[in-house]
């Protein structure tokens, strides 16, 4: 099928933006402290968090990569299997929810500077920086997605489009105006998948049309992808998740234990009707569009389907990428200031000080996600990195800190280092070997170096 422009659908997506734009001036003029704009005055209840944590999670990364991409390259089995890290994350993490709303802390490198010291917050910090600059940045080149498909306009120029607008609503409001907007969005986004699916479905001709359309290896348990390969685009995500800065500030901004429990419980729920729906829909795509960027498969279907429909779901993909860029972006930045500025360079700033310095660094981290997108040639690659870098990076370190008693400061502190080295040389210099992810060997050797440096610094000590 020819693919076509669709101005008509810029008016949806235009439409949304304006909405958004408004809540966050609105609940802009409700910030009155650092607390507000970082964590919503911990006041966020079922509905509201239930909003964010969909929203935050589900951005570009599944709209332009993980399932989406997935089912357009591999096949729908192993589009479907990316759900599974996202549901044993979301269970793990309801299991530690409590304990992370007792730590109070803005940011994870606090947490972690609790159990291993100063050197370890301010490792940690590095860590969710690079790695959240290259979230933000794939986010960016989803909006130019959804512009070039609607206008006709380049993606470079619909991804400077998407910097400013995400840089704008993440440093004006914060979470406090950024988690009211996720809510909206993600409950668009569930409506608009649920229409889409039946639709694209009979736009190409049924599911036995579609199969007959992919090749056949699409239709297999692994796609082109060996076990191992299937491997290293599952674990990234899962361990994202369990030590996501964005999704433990979150829990720690709702209202109380009980609001944090039915949310998580609406997440999961969320993620089960969400996440299927996306790999149909992109599997559909595939037979119908065959040669477009895998990124694009979801927001394709748009351009064929009614302009209402089409419209809806390319308005709630757009909120999706833009919450998500928000949020990213505005957790990285409160690293650089609680972190590394107000903990090592201005440790006597008050608390405006500190909300002036954290939207000034969203903006410069934001120019910065903008010009790391360049050096990656797909979404999902640099999803697959920015994922293994924190995942490899912190996770292990987080979850010592909540189930291993025993861990020190060294091994912590050792598992950060060696989970980053190992992901940077692997996917830089030697430019990921066997088409391995770099989680297949960087998460195995942070795991190890915490457990061995532990052991043997503890053994030291008793001595």
């Amino acid at each position: 099928m020819e693919l076509t422009n669709n101005p008509a659908l810029l008016w949806f997506v235009g439409a949304y933006g304006v909405v958004m734009i408004a809540m966050g001036i609105y609940f802009s003029k409700k910030i009155a402290s650092s607390e507000d704009f970082i964590l919503a005055g911990k006041g966020l209840g079922t509905f509201v968090l239930t909003g964010t944590l969909l929203a935050t999670w589900t951005g570009s990364g599944s709209i332009s990569g993980g399932e989406t991409s997935m089912a357009f390259s591999y096949g729908i089995i192993p589009a479907l299997l990316m759900m599974l890290p996202t549901l044993v994350g979301i269970g793990i993490l309801y299991l530690i929810a409590p304990k992370i709303r007792q730590f109070g802390k803005y940011t994870v490198s606090g947490i972690l500077e609790d159990k291993y010291g100063t050197t370890a917050r301010m490792i940690a910090s590095i860590i969710i920086i690079l790695a959240f600059v290259g979230i933000v940045s794939y986010q960016m080149t989803g909006l130019g997605f959804i512009l070039n498909l609607t206008t006709g306009m380049s993606v470079e120029v619909g991804t400077i489009i998407g910097a400013i607008l995400i840089i704008f609503l993440a440093t004006i409001g914060g979470l406090r105006s950024v988690a009211p907007t996720d809510a909206l969005s993600a409950f668009l986004a569930i409506a608009a998948l649920f229409i889409t699916l039946p639709t694209i479905f009979i736009i190409a001709g049924g599911w036995d049309e579609i199969t007959a359309n992919v090749p056949a290896d699409h239709l297999t348990a692994t796609g082109t992808l060996s076990n191992v390969q299937l491997l290293g685009f599952l674990l990234p995500s899962l361990f994202l998740l369990l030590g996501d800065q964005n999704m433990y500030q979150r829990l720690a901004s709702s209202s109380g234990d009980k609001s944090s429990k039915k949310a998580q419980i609406g997440w999961l729920i969320g993620m089960l009707l969400i996440s299927p729906s996306i790999s149909f829909i992109s599997f559909a795509s595939r037979s119908l569009f065959p040669d477009i960027d895998p990124g694009m498969a979801l927001m394709t279907t748009t351009v064929v389907m009614p302009t209402v429909v089409g419209g809806i779901l390319l308005a709630a993909a757009t909120a999706f990428i833009v919450t998500t860029g928000n949020s990213y972006l505005l957790s990285a930045a409160t690293n650089v200031t609680y972190d590394i500025v107000g903990k090592f360079i201005k440790k006597d700033a008050t608390d405006k000080q500190l909300l002036k310095m954290t939207k000034l660094f969203i903006i410069l981290l934001g120019l910065l996600a903008y010009l790391l997108i360049a050096y990656f040639p797909t979404v999902l690659e640099v999803q697959m990195y920015a994922y293994t870098v924190y995942g490899a990076g912190l996770t292990p370190a987080i979850l010592a800190v909540f189930f291993w008693k025993r861990v020190n400061a060294a091994g912590g502190v050792a598992s950060m280092v060696a989970g980053v080295i190992t992901t940077l040389i692997w996917e830089i210099p030697l430019a990921k070997p066997f088409d391995l992810n770099s989680v297949i060997i960087a998460l195995p050797v942070a795991v190890i170096v915490l457990i061995v440096v532990t052991i043997m610094t503890s053994s030291t000590t008793e001595k």
